[in-house]
């Protein structure tokens, strides 16, 4: 089972709108968001957002290939990466490569921002023109940084609604606290505590604390 993703949150596409229009004068027509599906394994990725919408299906093929994936996480390339998508040396590669070419689009800058049990978060930005040399793709991964604060927040939340006080707990016990330890911080009984962590397991899908802690992560909402 997966956790719903929501393309009508007017949050999460209102800010995507705002940052396309932004680096439209870098080139930028189309921006990709990729996270870790939270119930399958490390190289399963959701598309958690996409702008314009209309590119869904190639976003999709994106997230359901190997590129980009664990394996090259793992690897010691840098968080940044700057690609040419119509060079030849990739026309055998990937259905997802064919179908951004189909729509016009040559370039791409991709920006990882990582989690725990070595997943991450992807954005990649889609250009129609080449870029001259890497100071170009450096302006977009700056962009991705400044942005991404606010774009991860949104998405999480149009992901999973915690109150503000289990999403609290949950933070506590990333931190390490036990349930007495939180209950002090929270100014509540330990029992309150247990009742909101319980909650957010359920919201979360998971049978115990560390797994939604761990999957709280891997969502965005700690």
């Amino acid at each position: 089972m997966t956790l719903p993703v929501n393309f009508d949150s007017v949050g999460v596409d209102a800010i995507l709108a705002d940052w396309v229009c932004a680096l439209q004068e870098q080139g930028v027509e189309a921006v990709v968001v990729l996270g870790p599906n939270p119930m399958a394994g490390s190289d399963e990725r959701d598309v958690l957002a996409v702008h314009p919408p209309r590119l869904l299906g190639p976003a999709t093929a994106l997230a359901e290939s190997q590129d980009f994936g664990a394996s090259w996480r793992e690897s010691d390339a840098p968080l940044v990466a700057w690609q040419d998508i119509s060079k030849s040396a990739f026309e055998q590669s990937g259905r997802w490569r064919r179908l951004w070419l189909a729509h016009g689009h040559q370039t791409l800058v991709r920006v990882a921002f990582s989690l725990p049990a070595g997943r991450a978060f992807e954005c990649f930005m889609f250009s129609p023109r080449a870029f001259a040399d890497r100071s170009e793709a450096a302006v977009l991964a700056w962009s991705a940084y400044n942005v991404w604060p606010m774009l991860r927040r949104a998405i999480a939340e149009q992901r999973v609604s915690l109150s503000p006080r289990e999403l609290e707990s949950l933070n506590l016990a990333f931190e390490g606290l036990t349930a007495r330890e939180t209950a002090q911080r929270m100014d509540c009984s330990e029992r309150t505590v247990n009742y909101h962590l319980a909650n957010a397991m359920a919201k979360l899908q998971t049978d115990n604390k560390l797994a939604a802690v761990q999957r709280a992560c891997w969502i965005g909402l700690i």
